[in-house]
Parts: C-alpha cells; structure tokens; sequence
C-alpha cells in the first residue's frame, strides 16, 4: 500500500462528504488489480482527492471508470469560510494539484461526478471533452409534492403497483439480479461488463458499510418480478443496478422500486435522489416521468495508441 493510500483510507473515515463510488471499500470491490490515489493539500489539510484505477492490457496503459462505478474523479473539500466567488478558483486550483500528480496513461475514459465543471482545465491537458446525463431529484420537497411531479400516468401506475406487489430488502437475491440484468442487456444485443463475483463482493461490502439495499417487488403469489439495487452516502443516494424479470411484462414494479427508494432517500436525509442517466432512449423516457432535473457530467477521453484503436476497431 503507497503512502497516499494509507492516508487516503484513514482520512475516508472522517470525511462526511466523501462519495460512495470513492470509498476505498468500493475500490477495493471493483478494482481487482488494484487502486491508487492522489491528495491535494494545504496549510497541512488535504483539500482533494482523486482515487483512480490504472489497468494495463495488451501492452496500453489505460485511466478508466471501474466497472459498477457511474462516477469516480476529483473530490475538492471547500473551506466553510470561503465565499462563493472563490469557489471556481479554489476548485480549479484544487484539480490542478491533483491532475498534475496523476501517472500517464495512453488512454483515458473517465466520468467525473455530475456538478464539476472545469471542462478547460482538462481540454487545455490534451484531453477529449464528452457528456453524459443523469437525473436528480431534488429531495427537499415534501413527499407529497414530489409525488404530485411525477408524471399522472406514473402516479397512477405507481397506486396500482402498491396493491399488486410487496416490497422487501433482500441482498440475497443478487444472483436474480444478476440474471434478470444480463437478460435485459442481452435483448439490446450488449454486454455485461462486469462479473457475478464482483457483484456480490460489491454488495457485501455495501451492506457491511450500511448504504445499500436490493429492494424486491413480489406480486402477491409470491413471483418476484423487480429488483433494484440502491446505494447511498451523505449527500445522494443513487438507482445503481436495477431489473425486471424478463417472463414479466409489467412495468409498474420498477416504478413502485423506485419510489420506495426515493421515499427513504428523503426519510434518511439525502439531498438528491440520482437515477445514475442513461443515453438509453426507452430509459430516458421513464426517468424524465419523475419530474427529476436533467444534469450533465464530464466524460476525458484519450486514445494515444494505435493497438488500443485496432482493438476497439476490431471490436476485440
């Protein structure tokens, strides 16, 4: 274990503001080859974090996203003090010290946390700027109006689901997630990039660490029918994995999981409930009937190496 990584996982343990997807309890699940970390300090206080997974295949170096990680970059921790026109400055300061620590890789393929915005830090370091979106909800009005800006026709599927289906926490039934996520990926001829023994070392450490719950929609003969895996910190809790059961053609038990999910995200204290995006049009679709703010986050990409660009050509 490096120096920085020491402290890093001593500091996580004090640091309310710390993402889940930058625990070194969730790298440690995703990252089977490994993790680091780099730290930005200042008058003796760290001031930023960025972990990051730095694999190497067929010779390339590669910076990318862990797998069941929608998000993992630059974390700044602002002074309480500082006035709001100093927070860009501090942020760009921040990211700068933390970037230039960073080991060279031949390709990137990084999503940063929605709200971070310093786009010209990384173009000016050579870096390709893309988007993707997710959708917030903002979780600090009354349950009642929330509901109220859900679509009509999924306010009325969700009181239909909530007298057709019972909804239980079951991490136990991660394996029929699994099954249920590979059949619904494999009807949109893609693939799962992930391994059913990372799932479940994931969610052993998501239970152990009290921010996760796989909740289940059982009709009323017993048949499970959904599942949706939701995970949480301080701040947001997040629809990370979620599934129907393809012999299942309804739609209202994932509506029902979902707002089950959103109610005790507001019942623990979360500010924002985070659908995790999609570019999936159908999926779009759903999510924007919750009434949720669209917000784009950063994708830095690079591709400096021809054998990375034959593979990826080669669909190898």
């Amino acid at each position: 274990m490096s120096p920085s990584q020491h402290t890093y996982r001593s500091f996580a343990t004090t640091a309310a503001l710390l993402p889940v997807f930058a625990q070194p309890w969730w790298l440690d699940a995703v990252c089977p080859q490994g993790w680091e970390v780099v730290l930005a300090e200042k008058g003796g206080l760290i001031t930023g974090v960025w972990p990051f997974y730095l694999q190497k295949k067929i010779g390339v170096s590669l910076l990318r996203t862990p797998v069941l990680t929608p998000y993992l970059g630059p974390v700044v921790f602002f002074p309480g003090d500082l006035s709001s026109s100093n927070r860009d400055g501090f942020e760009h300061e921040v990211i700068t010290q933390l970037a230039g620590q960073l080991p060279g890789a031949q390709v990137w393929h990084l999503n940063l946390p929605p709200g971070l915005k310093q786009a010209g830090l990384f173009a000016g370091q050579g870096l390709r700027i893309g988007a993707r979106q997710t959708f917030l909800l903002d979780l600090a009005l009354p349950q009642e109006v929330l509901f109220q800006g859900f679509k009509e026709s999924l306010r009325r599927g969700i009181r239909q689901a909530a007298h057709h289906y019972v909804v239980t926490n079951e991490p136990a039934l991660l394996p029929r997630l699994h099954q249920f996520h590979k059949s619904t990926l494999e009807g949109k001829q893609q693939q799962q990039h992930h391994s059913e023994e990372t799932l479940a070392a994931l969610m052993a450490a998501a239970v152990a660490h009290q921010c996760s719950h796989l909740y289940a929609a059982h009709d009323l003969k017993g048949e499970l029918q959904a599942l949706l895996w939701n995970v949480w910190d301080g701040e947001r809790s997040y629809y990370l994995m979620g599934a129907r059961n393809p012999a299942s053609d309804s739609h209202r038990a994932m509506s029902l999981l979902l707002w089950q999910a959103i109610k005790e995200a507001q019942a623990r204290g979360n500010k924002y409930f985070d659908f995790e995006g999609s570019m999936d049009p159908g999926v779009e679709r759903f999510f924007r009937k919750f009434g949720a703010r669209r917000e784009l986050y950063l994708v830095l990409q690079k591709e400096d190496s021809w054998l990375w660009r034959l593979k990826q050509a080669l669909g190898r």
